[in-house]
């Protein structure tokens, strides 16, 4: 073997040791070779599944931070517009006190400036005396109001900008902290579409399948843990209207912080529907688990909310016999699914 030859088996061989030696990706998932473990590329897709699901729920817990930004975000601005009015009133209101201060010095100043005090004890009647007492005991009173009266609309005033500085400083806060969690969520998403677009076809259409068998084998279990064997209440009549919406929402497509028409996130579609249904709640899922009245599993019935995972970050509506409708996540379409196909957290009422 000649010399040139011995050096190109080498490199080859380094090549080789250098590939066998990198780091291993989730994605895209490589095919079978010769001798290696059936399983090997099943676990790995199950690796990307579970990457991606991470993925989904971190932005589907900053969702929620950023929609209950959000919500208070437009809570102080409406706080700052009753505060701007109030503003405008009171300068309005002392204007209009000024001009009374103002009328009274006129009215002096045509009695020739001479003091009401002085008028009344250069008159020698005993009747316009006693009325000149009476009158002068008015006009002090009414000077008096009209000063503590001007006093209050200044400190009144001055009460309004304060806290209308306050609230705008924590309106800007919010906006801040949106434009972050908005930053992250688009990132988490970027990061699971990446992943998954590395896919080739056919390995996307098995990812899909696993997450299916995900939450068909979590929906049997639950099942079998017995926990709908008390559970077969009917909706109330506002339950059986946030349904009918709900349902009727089926196919349209999930979009985070969006709360319809044409595209829900998770707690916007529960929102919406039982907006729908006459019952304001709150916007967030953790604040509808926070917030609404909790109910125990067995005691379940259709209409009511459930919350899933342990931060809260995933609600849906059951509908009866074991299956919730939901927004899943961004690149599902709203569906009816197994209700304990997630870990759920617990259940609230609305209309408790």
């Amino acid at each position: 073997m000649n010399r040139r030859r011995r050096v190109t088996i080498a490199i080859t061989a380094v090549c080789a040791l250098t590939v066998l030696a990198g780091p291993a990706h989730a994605a895209p998932v490589p095919a079978p070779t010769p001798g290696a473990g059936a399983q090997q590329p099943r676990r790995s897709l199950e690796e990307v599944r579970a990457e991606i699901e991470a993925l989904y729920r971190q932005a589907s817990s900053a969702t929620d931070a950023y929609n209950l930004a959000e919500e208070r975000a437009k809570k102080q601005s409406a706080e700052i517009a009753k505060l701007s009015q109030a503003i405008v009133d009171g300068r309005e209101r002392i204007a209009g006190l000024k001009r009374r201060a103002g009328a009274a010095a006129r009215a002096q100043y045509r009695n020739g400036g001479i003091p009401e005090e002085a008028k009344l004890v250069l008159t020698d009647d005993p009747r316009l005396f006693l009325e000149g007492v009476d009158r002068l005991a008015q006009g002090q009173k009414a000077t008096r109001d009209l000063l503590a009266e001007l006093r209050r609309g200044q400190e009144d005033l001055e009460t309004y900008t304060r806290d209308a500085s306050v609230e705008w400083a924590r309106l800007e806060a919010n906006r801040v902290r949106q434009a972050e969690t908005k930053k992250l969520i688009t990132q988490k998403i970027a990061a699971a579409e990446r992943l998954e677009s590395q896919l080739e076809a056919a390995e996307r259409e098995r990812l899909r399948h696993l997450e299916r068998q995900a939450q068909m084998d979590a929906q049997a279990a639950w099942l079998a843990s017995g926990a709908l064997k008390e559970t077969s209440r009917s909706a109330s009549a506002q339950g059986a209207e946030a349904i009918g919406f709900a349902m009727a929402q089926v196919g349209k497509p999930y979009v985070w912080g969006t709360e319809g028409p044409d595209a829900y996130d998770c707690s916007g579609l529960t929102q919406r529907a039982w907006g729908a249904a006459g019952r304001g709640i709150p916007r967030t899922s953790q604040e509808q688990w926070r917030l609404l009245p909790r109910v125990a599993i067995r005691d379940m019935r259709a209409g009511d909310l459930i919350v899933y995972f342990g931060d809260a970050s995933h609600v849906g509506m059951y509908i009866g016999d074991g299956m919730m409708v939901h927004a899943p996540r961004p690149g599902r379409h709203i569906t009816v699914a197994g209700a304990g196909s997630m870990p759920i957290l617990g259940v609230v009422r609305p209309d408790r």
